[in-house]
C-alpha cells in the first residue's frame, strides 16, 4: 500500500506518524505542506503567502515529479494554518492520482483557517479535531487527536521524585501566553518547581505577534525560544513532571495534542479547554479545568492519578487514530 502524506513539519509528528504507518504496512512518501522550514518562510505563510507564490509553485512542481512517478492508494493531507498549497494544486494532485482515496484531517479550527473549507470537495473523507466545526459542516467527521507510543512508554514508568511540579511546552499564541503565565503565578505555592518553554517558529513571528496582540505587548524577547524541543528532551520533560499545563489558542474547541500526550503518558493535566469534560477519558482526579482561579480542595489536588479503563485508553492511540482514518477510508 502506497501512501502520500502531506502535513506540516511540526516538531517530530511527521516522523512519528510515518513510522507508525510503516509498522502498519504502508510505504510512505512525506512532503511538508510548505516549501521550507526557515523562520522567514513560516512567518510569511502565516502572514501573507501570496508574497512567495513563485517559491511555493517551484516547490510544488518539484513535489509533483515524485507524485507523477507513482500510483498511490491513499493521499492523506493533515492540514493546519501552515498549508501553502493552493486549491488548484490540490486539484492537480487529485487529477494525477484518480485511483487514490483522498483523506483530509483538519488540525485547526475553521474559524482560525477558513481557507481549508474550499479543499474539502477534493476529498473522499474529511475529519476534524473540532467538535463544533463538525456540527456546522456536514462534510466533516469528528475525530480527536492521538498519543504516540513514546507517551505510552512514559505512562508505564514509575517516578517517585519529580524534578518539576508542572511543565508547559508550546507555541506562544497570545491567549495561551496569557493563561499559562496566569496559572503559573497562582500555582506558585503548591507547584513551585515549574518549567515553561514558550516557542515561536521565528523571531519575525515574535515581532509580528508582539505588534498585533495586546497580550504580548509587555512580553520580553528573552521569554521565548526559537528552536523546538527535541523528541528525547520532550520525553525527559514529561517523565520528570508531575503535571502538564495546556491552553488552546483563542477560538479553538478541539483538544490540543498536549492533552492527548498527557493522557497517553498518564500525567495529571491542567487545561483551559472546558470541552475536555465531554470526553470519555475525563476524570476529575486527573484533569482540572482552569476558569480563572484554582480550587485547591478539588479532587485533582487531593487525590492520586486514577487509571482509566484500558479500552478507553487504547482508543486514543496513534495506531487506532490511523485505523479510523485509513481503514474505513478503503470502503468507498
Amino acid at each position: 500500500m502506497k501512501l502520500l502524506l502531506i502535513m506540516p513539519k511540526f516538531f517530530d509528528y511527521p516522523e512519528v506518524i510515518s513510522e507508525e504507518l510503516n509498522r502498519m504496512g504502508y510505504e510512505v512518501d512525506f512532503f511538508d505542506d510548505r516549501p521550507g522550514t526557515s523562520g522567514f518562510i513560516k512567518a510569511i505563510i502565516k502572514i501573507r503567502k501570496e508574497l512567495i507564490y513563485h517559491y511555493i509553485r517551484c516547490y510544488f512542481e518539484k513535489m509533483m515529479e515524485t507524485v507523477r512517478s507513482k500510483k498511490y492508494d491513499i493521499v492523506f493531507l493533515i492540514s493546519g494554518q501552515s498549508l501553502s498549497l493552493s486549491e488548484d494544486m490540490i486539484f492537480q494532485i487529485k487529477k494525477c492520482q484518480p485511483q487514490a482515496y483522498f483523506v483530509l484531517y483538519q488540525w485547526d479550527s475553521l474559524k482560525n483557517f477558513p481557507y481549508i473549507a474550499r479543499m474539502q470537495k477534493y476529498f473522499d473523507k474529511c475529519y476534524s479535531f473540532d467538535r463544533t466545526d463538525c456540527e456546522k459542516n456536514h462534510k466533516l467527521k469528528f475525530l480527536s487527536l492521538f498519543y504516540s507510543s513514546q507517551y505510552e512508554n512514559i505512562g508505564k514508568c514509575k517516578v517517585d521524585n519529580y524534578r518539576y511540579d508542572f511543565c508547559f511546552v508550546g507555541t506562544a499564541h497570545p491567549q495561551k501566553y496569557k493563561f499559562i503565565n496566569e496559572m503559573s503565578v497562582q500555582l506558585k505555592k503548591v507547584y513551585p518547581k515549574q518549567f515553561i518553554y514558550f516557542f515561536f517558529p521565528s523571531r519575525l513571528v515574535y515581532f509580528y505577534r508582539k505588534f498585533r496582540n495586546p497580550e504580548l505587548r509587555k512580553a520580553h524577547y528573552n521569554e521565548f525560544h526559537y528552536v523546538p524541543i527535541s523528541r528525547n528532551d520532550m520525553n525527559k520533560l514529561f517523565l520528570d513532571s508531575r503535571c502538564i499545563l495546556d491552553s488552546p489558542q483563542a477560538d479553538q474547541l478541539g483538544l490540543t495534542m498536549r492533552v492527548l500526550e498527557s493522557f497517553g503518558a498518564k500525567k495529571k493535566l491542567i487545561t483551559t479547554n472546558v470541552d475536555i469534560r465531554n470526553y470519555d477519558f475525563f476524570r476529575e482526579e486527573n484533569m482540572y479545568v482552569y476558569e480563572g482561579k484554582f480550587d485547591l480542595d478539588a479532587p485533582f489536588f487531593k487525590e492520586p492519578y486514577k487509571e482509566v479503563e484500558q479500552e478507553i485508553y487504547e482508543k486514543y492511540s496513534l495506531r487506532n487514530w490511523l485505523r479510523e482514518i485509513l481503514d474505513k477510508g478503503m470502503d468507498k
